[in-house]
């Protein structure tokens, strides 16, 4: 079996909409180009349609781009005049309304021109892929497939891999790594069931929600009060979170489980409540709309009241005793107590869960593989933070399963269908996730996770409750830091803090850290086993020298934050940041200093500092003016050439706080070098990271020289960025205080008050960091903005 995903050189997708623009967006995030395909437009360009919603995609947020150019891979194009384009496709995706017959007329067109190589996958939410298969010609079938994103494909983990029974044995095989490495997503191999797996459980969650939010007079508001985080859920919840989506294409997944499911214990509930029913009447389609179970008015957002079916103030009345119950830390005491508990509230919660759980387990059989695929669909597809067996299963899998047997007994249940034998009986008897794997009710046993070679690249794969997590082998460990290896010759170093903020607890088990990899490693990757990378330096740890006036210890954890960020690129070893989420900050200069950065797509880097009114000062603003210098000498090539626009740049930047808005716009903003590299799934980050630390240690490494003879703008840079600064306060757009530091940001950047073209070195410019730093902490105005981050997490503009 190759462990070489399949190539693919250029895609095609079929259909503009929502979704399939999308899909296209995300190829073109990975490098890929891609042709998106709609209908011939009626008037003026053939391929407007297609063209329009390449268009669109600059403009959504958030943005289905990880930069505006990666539009410049989607090529727009019509049935009419360009399926010929289709046979130089290695991958062609249809992702055109969930209507069988218009699905199928598409494939009668564009089959005869699609590549004898191509895979050729549909995108359906729900509609069978095996009826859907037999529109397409005989030789074509052994490539047909599904593959199901999620909504919006750039943000969702979730892909369901689905077979026909046509489908080549080694076709899935083929795609999946392509969809893990390349794109970057989580792979859940589906059974040709309606909706599949995440939409066949996660709907009926709704589904059951919104029968439960009926039987107990809750109100909309109430109910996502309660099934959102409180619960380990999305932050949208559940009437949210169909607004989201769009309540038609959620009445049309309803319609297709009534359609689809005859037979199913819960048929009486796949359907649409009158409610949904009257607000898709009425064109209120959710987010799309601008109204639904929700609608934004002026500044208020309103939520449907539907006796009334009119709209009013949200109010999210949480019972006091059940918000206690809720945030009970041991599931089996927190479970107990909802079910003995007589608020209707507690007895809602109760309900809803113990119908997914009923619903799980009786369908286990006939929806997946095994109970982890349930439960990894649900958490990637719908942002719970466990999926439902898990939930399940750490809170007392016995118990909890003869509480759903007493209560179907009792008719209390949505459905009396009895729980399947292997609940109460056999291996699974006791849970359905163990360390040897998950269940599977079909083969009626547990399973391990897949051999594909693709998933030896994930040192720390998703976990499933029951699993054993690899550790690794401590090197060296403090209060702080640990460092640690996995049995090859390259060290890691991860922080322990909140947040992994960065104090001097850190900075002194950093530095510990590169001595011990300079003796006796042949590289360092700085790796966190939890996002966010880091959210920057630890200013709740300084705050007392601030109060107290201790400028001298403060400034000294100041030079000590610096040592830490030259000794980063000058160590005698390699040094990666294996970077994925938030990485703000000193964060952000730790990352500037490592000879080569990992970052995962959803890497939001910046440079921050003067949002609490400091600038950076652990080697940032060095770097940024080093950089800056290096691009001039780079383009100069015997010409004059005016470093001010390099540096406009990044002082823009910096005195405004820009973070990045992914791994491939902070290598446009210059937080990332050119020789970073970007990858897609964050669970491949640390395998990626070591091999880079490895190739570059195998180079023969030496660390770089430092920098020296750097030409500066000096005093006529300050003045040009003082005017702009000028009029941005002038015309309201920043603040008096704003004015004070982006001017201790340009002095630093611009090398200080020194005559233009004037020669430094670094240490220099470290110096002009560290002195306009306390300067700015001195201020009474910067220890405001700080305090109030602290208590309230937002900045303050004073």
């Amino acid at each position: 079996m190759s462990d070489v995903p399949f190539a693919v050189r250029k895609a095609a997708v079929l259909g503009a909409g929502v979704m399939g623009a999308q899909i296209a967006a995300h190829l073109a995030n990975a490098s890929v180009p891609v042709v998106l395909f709609d209908l011939a437009a009626k008037e003026g360009d053939p391929s407007g349609i297609a063209r329009k919603a390449i268009e669109s995609l600059k403009r959504l947020e958030p943005s289905p781009l990880a930069a505006k150019n990666r539009a410049d891979y989607i090529d727009a194009a019509n049935y009419d005049e360009h399926l010929e384009t289709l046979a130089g496709c290695d991958l062609v995706i249809e992702a055109i309304s969930e209507r069988m017959d218009w699905k199928k007329a598409l494939y009668e067109k564009v089959a005869p021109h699609i590549g004898s190589h191509a895979i050729f996958a549909t995108n359906t939410s729900g509609l069978s892929i095996n009826a859907l298969a037999q529109a397409c010609p005989p030789s074509i079938r052994p490539r047909f497939c599904g593959i199901h994103f999620f909504n919006p494909p750039r943000y969702m983990h979730l892909v369901e891999l689905i077979a026909q029974k046509d489908t080549a044995p080694n076709l899935l095989d083929s795609i999946e790594p392509f969809l893990v490495t390349v794109l970057g997503k989580g792979i859940v191999r589906a059974k040709d069931t309606p909706n599949f797996i995440a939409n066949r459980v996660g709907v009926f969650s709704m589904l059951a929600t919104m029968a439960h939010t009926e039987a107990f007079g809750l109100g909309f508001d109430v109910v996502d009060g309660l099934t959102g985080p409180v619960i380990g859920r999305a932050r949208s919840a559940t009437y949210r979170t169909a607004d989201v989506v769009g309540l038609d294409t959620m009445a049309h997944v309803i319609h297709t489980m009534e359609e689809a499911l005859p037979d199913d214990p819960w048929h009486a509930y796949y359907h649409a409540p009158v409610w949904l029913k009257a607000l898709i009447d009425r064109g209120a389609l959710g987010q799309k709309t601008k109204a639904g179970f929700y609608r934004k008015t002026g500044r208020e957002i309103q939520v449907l009241d539907p006796a009334t079916q009119s709209y009013r103030s949200t109010r999210s009345e949480i019972d006091l005793q059940v918000a206690e119950i809720l945030a009970l830390k041991d599931p089996a005491e927190k479970f107990a107590k909802l079910r003995a508990s007589a608020r209707p509230q507690a007895q809602f919660v109760w309900a809803i869960f113990r119908d997914l759980f009923h619903y799980c387990a009786y369908h286990l059989a006939t929806i997946a593989d095994n109970a982890r695929d349930v439960d990894l669909a649900i958490r990637w597809g719908f942002g719970w933070q466990m999926g439902p067996f898990e939930t399940w299963q750490s809170a007392g899998w016995k118990e909890i399963a003869g509480w759903i047997a007493q209560e179907v007994a009792a008719a209390k249940a949505l459905a009396d269908a009895p729980l399947p034998g292997w609940v109460f009986e056999g291996s699974a008897s006791s849970g359905v996730h163990a360390r040897e794997g998950s269940y599977s009710a079909a083969a009626n046993k547990f399973k391990p996770r897949s051999s594909l070679p693709v998933y030896r690249r994930q040192y720390f794969p998703d976990p499933i409750l029951g699993e054993k997590a690899p550790r690794g082998t401590t090197i060296l460990e403090t209060d702080a830091v640990r460092m640690w290896h996995t049995g090859d010759d390259i060290a890691i170093v991860s922080f322990k803090s909140k947040q992994n903020t960065i104090g001097e607890d850190v900075l002194d088990g950093l530095l510990a850290s590169i001595d011990e990899a300079e003796r006796n490693w042949r590289g360092l990757v700085v790796w966190q086993t939890r996002e966010p990378f880091s959210v920057g330096a630890n200013l709740a740890s300084i705050t007392p020298a601030v109060e107290a006036g201790q400028w001298g210890k403060v400034e000294g954890v100041v030079a000590k934050f610096q040592h830490t960020a030259q000794r980063l690129k000058y160590s005698l070893i390699p040094t990666v940041a294996a970077v994925r989420g938030m990485a703000l900050g000193g964060a952000c200069e730790f990352i500037m200093h490592c000879d080569r950065a990992v970052a995962a797509l959803e890497s939001y880097i910046g440079l921050v500092e003067a949002g609490v009114g400091l600038l950076p000062a652990g080697g940032g603003s060095k770097e940024l003016a080093v950089r800056a210098a290096r691009e001039v000498l780079r383009g100069a090539q015997g010409s004059q050439i005016d470093a001010l626009p390099f540096l406009r740049t990044y002082f823009q930047q910096v005195a405004t706080a820009t973070v990045s808005k992914s791994a491939i716009d902070a290598r446009d903003l210059g937080y990332l070098k050119e020789s970073d590299a970007v990858i897609f799934n964050p669970h491949e980050l640390l395998w990626v990271a070591k091999a880079h630390a490895s190739a570059i240690a195998e180079s023969g490494y030496r660390p770089p020289l430092p920098a020296r003879n750097v030409p500066v703008v000096g005093k006529t840079g300050i003045a040009t960025l003082q005017m702009l600064l000028v009029n941005m306060r002038d015309g309201g757009f920043i603040s008096a205080y704003d004015f004070v530091v982006g001017l201790a940001i340009a002095r630093v950047l611009c090398g200080g008050d020194l005559e233009p073209g004037s020669l430094v070195d670094e240490k220099w410019f470290l110096e002009l960091e560290r002195q306009e730093f306390m300067r700015l902490l001195r201020n009474r105005e910067t220890q405001q903005r700080i305090v109030h981050r602290l208590k309230t997490g937002k900045p303050l503009r004073n």
